[in-house]
């Protein structure tokens, strides 16, 4: 019987390779070469810790290079968005007309409709704001008188108290206020470049993204090619898939919530509506916020009674999207556990703020559908 070290090693290559596992026989064999004192496990976690970190670092210095240009990336994302949406629709109607007219008709129509839905809403704020501000009034007075009762017993002033210090808040920092407001207008003025940098991008992606991607194929290695095609169609489908499926279930959202809202009579039920659709892109998160805001709407403009059946319409609109929507539109284009979607927002806004948040489950999303489809076997493969 051999013993030793050569002979525990090469015994541990014996059953690594009738195993299979090249990495591990690799290891080993290492491990034998320096006579046995490294334990071929750490060779193994060493090898695998390495190529860890070269890959951290480069995800870092990924995002660290689309930090430096997130303006372009924010535009490219909105670009894709708008190219998932309104490609089927270009595509309808260049059967009756040439594609260039088709895609400008797509694209600028559905433009001229969002502005003009956010016209709406901004006529019918405008039109309610004197009549909210009395109600806002008397309602924080309601709602004093109900903190100051059971269950809560605040005491008198409390409120009136905390709106003082509020307004002497705002007097001595006045200045410094009005300097951040103005350096907003530097991040206005960003986000309406974004917007015309991804209307322009959307615009060649919805005429000849196809064509855009044979050439960038085209540069590639013929090997490469396949495996390419792949991963951009796993990722393309998934992508496209989520973008519809996350409107439609922010679109049934805001219709549930605004037909309950106008039935109650709350205030502001339009842009409370317009709120809800646009903070369902948050995953989780984004329809309990903007419902909580509609319901200290509804508790200072209608009462206590009303904000408690809006404080329950937040829960049945929460059932009925967690349980019904996106099971039913969403799992045939994403098929992540509500874990990963929540670690997911929570790590994006971490990074990046909402933006952040609002990219991470498609980000992964594509990841793992890319992951899957280069995992498998290539089609016509026997």
């Amino acid at each position: 019987m051999v013993g030793g070290p050569a002979g525990r090693a090469s015994r541990a290559v014996a059953r690594a390779r009738r195993s299979g596992s090249a990495a591990l026989t690799a290891a080993v064999r290492r491990a034998g070469d320096e006579d046995g004192r490294v334990h071929p496990g750490l060779w193994l976690a060493a090898a695998y810790a390495w190529r860890l970190v070269v890959i951290g670092v480069a995800v870092y210095l990924a995002f660290r290079v689309l930090g430096r240009f997130e303006l372009v990336a924010i535009a490219v994302f909105l670009a894709l968005v708008a190219t998932a949406l309104l490609r089927p629709l270009a595509d309808l109607l260049a059967r009756v007309c040439p594609r260039p007219l088709a895609v400008a008709l797509a694209v600028f129509g559905t433009l001229f409709a969002v502005l003009g839905l956010l016209a709406l809403v901004g006529n019918a704020a405008a039109a309610e704001a004197g009549r909210l501000v009395g109600e806002l009034r008397g309602g924080i007075g309601r709602i004093e008188r109900w903190l100051e009762g059971p269950p809560f017993h605040v005491r008198h002033g409390v409120l009136s108290g905390a709106h003082d210090k509020i307004t002497a808040f705002v007097s001595r920092h006045r200045a410094t206020l009005i300097s951040r407001a103005l350096s907003s207008a530097g991040r206005v003025v960003e986000a309406g470049t974004a917007v015309f940098l991804a209307l322009f991008c959307s615009i060649f992606f919805i005429h000849s993204g196809d064509r855009m991607w044979q050439w960038f194929r085209g540069q590639l290695p013929e090997r490469a090619r396949p495996p390419w095609d792949r991963a951009a169609r796993a990722a393309w489908t998934t992508f496209a898939g989520y973008t519809r499926g996350i409107i439609v279930v922010a679109a049934s959202n805001a219709t549930l919530v605004g037909i309950a809202l106008f039935l109650l009579r709350v205030p502001l039920a339009l842009p409370l509506t317009l709120l809800v659709f646009f903070a369902t892109f948050v995953p989780l998160i984004g329809s309990p916020i903007a419902l909580a805001v509609a319901t200290v709407v509804a508790l200072a403009g209608r009462g206590p009674a009303i904000a408690a059946v809006v404080l329950l319409l937040i829960v049945a609109v929460g059932q009925f999207e967690g349980h019904v929507l996106h099971p039913l539109v969403m799992s045939w284009a994403v098929r992540l556990h509500p874990v990963v979607v929540a670690i997911s927002v929570i790590a994006g806004s971490i990074v990046a703020g909402v933006v952040g948040a609002v990219v991470a489950v498609p980000m992964v999303s594509v990841a793992w559908s890319v992951t899957r489809a280069l995992r498998g076997r290539p089609p016509g493969e026997a």
